[in-house]
């Protein structure tokens, strides 16, 4: 009942996206609704807090590990420090970059973010992590280039619907385009392999076409190939089936695949209302994996408690309401379409990092937008936040 409940509210509001937006390229919406306060505030606010709460249980999380590993509990908070200038550097060029050009830039970086996906599986260009080949390292710092992939996804998708609209309904127009580069996409992400991912830029994909107004029709039967040869693909590598039983009941394999689970929703579970308190966490210390990066939540459930999870929350769906707004108000579809997509991308990051974290979904080395550890992540979030705040900027000087 939870679930069904779950699912129809977030397809009512899909749906109410869907119907909202502009109908064609060059209509203008001449009266959009006066926000009650700047978009550039109602973004930069929960983005900044977010940050800076990120920035404080990266250290927290990340400091015992890195005077095992480094010799200084401070390696990861230097790190993340950097990466946060970095990415509010981004955020301010992205807030101010102009929009056409954006637009005229999209095959440039559709064709850069597959150049990065290709030279990944060159000999000595690839950095191998847990088993897969995901990061390029440029001296010592490291890129993923799926996470760029994304972003680039949601910008071409954007510009090619923007283009088609009147004739997205059209099979081999506006929907059969848009599934060719997302299985190029694909084909590379898996070559590392990431199953998790393309599932990412599948969701991405589908949810821009469906709210874009693409036959639902088309859209169905998209989901009756992909869904199969994504069980296929699944249950092919004796690691995923494990991971997927492991997930199922994490308990019976507590040493091996259910490791991580149990551990997080120990760390979740023992936060309490208020929780332990910032530093006084106890998974952390070498029980939960990676709790700097992609477990941060339990971490923050364990030391912040339900309070602290809650204000987290309450931040993000700040965020995302105004990435949704921002949306519907948008002067052209290419704007609209590039707010919406940018919002589902961090939104649907939130819910899967979230539900890992929380065991309603199989592990997946997905960073939790603007509180994990990680520069790739965090700097393509926050430059998306950016072209949000300028495509919102663009709709308050309209009225």
């Amino acid at each position: 009942m939870r679930n069904a409940i779950f699912i129809k509210t977030g397809f009512s509001l899909l749906t109410s996206v869907r119907l909202s937006l502009p109908k064609s390229q060059s209509s203008q919406n001449p009266n959009p609704p006066a926000p009650n306060f700047s978009y550039n505030a109602a973004l930069l606010f929960p983005v900044l807090f977010l940050v800076g709460i990120g920035i404080v249980m990266v250290y927290s999380a990340s400091s015992a590990l890195a005077m095992k590993k480094f010799g200084t509990g401070y390696y990861f908070l230097k790190k993340q420090f950097f990466f946060a200038g970095l990415g509010i550097a981004a955020m301010t060029v992205c807030r101010y970059f102009p929009l056409k050009l954006l637009a005229k830039l999209v095959y440039p970086i559709i064709l850069l973010a597959f150049f990065f996906l290709v030279i990944l599986q060159f000999p000595g260009v690839g950095y191998c992590v847990g088993g897969a080949v995901r990061w390029i390292r440029f001296g010592g710092i490291s890129f993923q280039p799926s996470e760029f992939a994304r972003f680039a996804l949601v910008l071409y998708l954007a510009y090619s619907m923007s283009k088609k609209y009147e004739r997205l309904k059209d099979f081999y127009i506006g929907f059969l385009p848009h599934l060719l580069v997302l299985g190029m996409f694909a084909v590379l992400i898996l070559l590392q392999p990431d199953f998790g991912s393309v599932a990412i830029l599948g969701m991405i994909t589908w949810m821009m076409m469906f709210i874009g107004g693409v036959r639902i029709a088309h859209l169905c039967m998209s989901l009756t190939v992909m869904i199969p040869v994504g069980a296929v693909f699944l249950l092919s590598a004796d690691y995923r089936l494990h991971r997927l039983i492991s997930f199922l009941d994490p308990w019976q394999h507590s040493a091996t695949g259910g490791y991580q689970t149990i551990h997080s929703i120990m760390a979740v579970g023992t936060g309490g209302i208020f929780g332990a308190g910032i530093g006084k966490g106890y998974q952390k210390l070498f029980y939960l994996p990676e709790p700097h990066t992609d477990f941060i939540f339990s971490v923050i459930g364990e030391e912040l408690g339900l309070v602290g999870i809650l204000f987290i929350l309450a931040l993000y769906m700040l965020l995302l309401y105004k990435g949704i707004r921002i949306a519907m108000n948008a002067k052209d579809m290419f704007t609209s379409f590039l707010a919406g997509g940018l919002t589902v991308a961090i939104g649907l990051q939130v819910c899967v990092n979230m539900g890992v974290a929380l065991a309603l979904l199989p592990t997946k080395g997905l960073t939790l937008p603007f509180l994990s550890y990680g520069g790739t992540s965090l700097l393509l979030n926050m430059a998306s936040v950016g072209i949000l705040m300028n495509i919102g900027n663009e709709v308050r000087n309209e009225k």
